[in-house]
């Protein structure tokens, strides 16, 4: 995940770089995701934590959200 999310913030960067409307709907894009994925993953590790499991695969569920988001950027922006 960490060269992925390396390659979506060069991507972003480069797209943002750009300007215009496409800089503009990336910057917004990305700002509603975080947030997203922020909520998904607390979500996630919630559900984990009640379900029992132990503190690493808490942590495995939470990051399993942001390592999904990542990949579809990854591809998206790639495009």
């Amino acid at each position: 995940m960490f060269w992925e999310a390396q390659t979506v913030m060069l991507l972003r960067g480069l797209r943002m770089a750009q300007g215009g409307a496409k800089a503009e709907a990336e910057v917004q894009r990305m700002i509603t995701e975080k947030v997203a994925a922020l909520t998904e993953a607390q979500v996630a590790a919630t559900v984990a934590t009640l379900k029992g499991s132990k503190k690493h695969r808490v942590a495995k569920k939470a990051l399993g959200v942001y390592a999904r988001r990542v990949r579809r950027n990854r591809r998206r922006l790639a495009k």
